[in-house]
């Protein structure tokens, strides 16, 4: 079975759109649609409802998609591990982080392992720990620092850590006179928070709709030193890891009563290959994690 036809029809399920599929591949319109008419004839099957230049897949086409992205995974996988047995320690690893991971945690580590490690590339995607969970199961990502309270069956996960959640304020602000809040009283306040699907934003967002307080949000932004500058100008309170505010001496971090934290692990896919440029990043992530970070 031809593999560029596979990925062309898995580009096509996943854009919708020939148009849009044809532009992304950088093939002309019509030489998608003959790649896609033969790999139809080739399997025997109607694969795509094509009406209005959409691409909707039929019954059988959904059935077909899941296997074929499971073959094109494969193929990528067995591709990577043929090229580590012809040596060297190389490689790329795309690893998922959230924004407040990345600035704040990963930068020392990384050039840390850059120096150990200069000919592994690593290909950072900043996303949300939910998004970033879904796209690991998806196979999009090589590893992930995902949420580990709840763990997912399909994953794996190693290095776990608990980070503790502050809310943060100007030293100006009524509440910074406290030694700690709750969420109750916290949710009363102008806020500045992440946008919605991050834990930050997720666990104020949550306590508001059970407790039917409406919240008043003066800005959405997952802009680090944005958020940090919004808060000392006073225009509204946050929540943050509390590793974030070590060295701010213009805002408070208040703890939460009950204690707010989440744990996270560095996971992947169980039934995705880990190449050897990843099992090192693993064992140089764990090295650090017991050593104190």
């Amino acid at each position: 079975m031809n593999l560029k036809r596979l990925d062309y029809f898995c580009q096509l399920a996943q854009l919708g759109n020939f148009t849009r599929t044809a532009k992304k591949i950088g093939i002309a319109q019509p030489a998608l649609s003959i790649a896609m008419q033969k790999l139809e004839q080739e399997v025997g099957l109607k694969l795509i409802n094509r009406a209005e230049k959409n691409a909707l897949l039929t019954a059988d086409g959904k059935v077909f998609y899941q296997y074929a992205s499971a073959l094109l995974d494969q193929s990528q996988q067995m591709s990577l591990a043929l090229e580590e047995l012809k040596g060297g320690m190389k490689g790329e690893v795309s690893l998922g982080v959230s924004a407040m991971m990345g600035s704040y945690f990963f930068p020392e580590l990384l050039t840390l392992f850059k120096k150990r490690y200069p000919d592994i590339k690593i290909r950072l995607i900043d996303q949300g720990t939910a998004a970033l969970e879904t796209m690991l199961i998806n196979g999009e990502l090589d590893l992930a620092l995902v949420r580990c309270d709840h763990e997912n069956d399909q994953l794996r996960y190693t290095a776990r850590m608990e980070e503790e959640v502050v809310a943060a304020m100007a030293i100006s602000h009524p509440l910074a006179q406290n030694t700690h809040t709750h969420l109750a009283e916290f949710c009363r306040y102008p806020l500045v928070l992440f946008h919605e699907g991050y834990f930050l934003r997720e666990s104020v967002s949550h306590f508001s709709k059970q407790n039917q307080i409406k919240l008043d949000i003066r800005m959405e932004t997952n802009l680090i030193e944005l958020q940090k500058n919004l808060v000392k100008n006073d225009v509204g309170i946050t929540t943050c890891l509390a590793r974030t505010l070590v060295n701010e001496h213009e805002i408070k971090a208040m703890p939460f009563i009950p204690k707010m934290s989440f744990k996270l692990g560095l996971a992947w896919k169980k039934s995705h290959y880990l190449s050897k440029a990843s099992q090192v990043f693993i064992q140089f992530f764990e090295d650090r994690i017991r050593d104190g970070g």
